[in-house]
C-alpha cells in the first residue's frame, strides 16, 4: 500500500515497498521499456516517450485515457545514481504546447525487508491541489508498478 505524506502545501512524498530488489526497481525508471508499463494513472497509456537517461538529459511522455484525452509532460534528468536513486524535473504541457510551472522530484531506492522502499518526494508545487492530483497519480502509478515482474 502506498503511504502519501504532505509536509506542506508544496511538497508530496509517496512511499510504496516493492516486492524486487534495489536494482530492478531503479530498472523500473531508467529502463524505457519498463517505464512505460507503470508510468501514468491505473487506465492510462503511454502511446508516445523519449528518454535521455544522462545528467542533462530531457524526457517526455504523453499519458492517453480511454476517453482520447491526452496529457504530455516533460523534464530533464538532474541526478542519476544507480541503483540508489534519480532527480529530474517534472512540468506538463498546456493546450498550447508549451511547458507549464515546473516542480522537483527526487526518487530513492533502499533495501527492505520484503524487497525496496521507494521513496518518491515532489516539492515546488504551486498550489496544494496540484500536490494532491499529484499524490494520487503516482499512488495509482504506483499500484501498477506493483504488479510488474521482480
Amino acid at each position: 500500500m502506498s503511504d502519501t505524506k504532505t509536509t506542506s502545501d508544496t511538497e508530496l512524498r509517496v512511499e510504496r515497498l516493492i516486492a524486487a530488489p534495489v536494482e530492478q526497481v531503479f530498472s523500473y525508471w531508467t529502463d524505457p521499456n519498463l517505464l512505460v508499463k507503470w508510468w501514468g494513472p491505473e487506465g492510462c497509456d503511454i502511446p508516445t516517450s523519449k528518454f535521455d537517461l544522462r545528467s542533462g538529459g530531457h524526457w517526455t511522455t504523453t499519458m492517453s485515457w480511454p476517453s482520447g484525452n491526452k496529457a504530455t509532460v516533460s523534464g530533464v534528468y538532474r541526478k542519476i545514481d544507480p541503483p540508489r536513486g534519480l532527480e529530474f524535473t517534472w512540468a506538463w504541457d498546456d493546450q498550447n504546447g508549451q511547458r507549464g510551472h515546473e516542480t522537483i522530484v527526487t526518487i530513492t531506492c533502499d533495501p527492505a525487508p520484503g524487497g525496496t522502499r521507494l521513496v518518491l518526494f515532489q516539492r515546488e508545487f504551486l498550489t496544494r491541489e496540484r500536490r494532491d492530483q499529484h499524490g494520487a497519480g503516482w499512488s495509482s502509478s504506483f499500484n501498477k508498478m506493483t504488479n510488474l515482474p521482480a
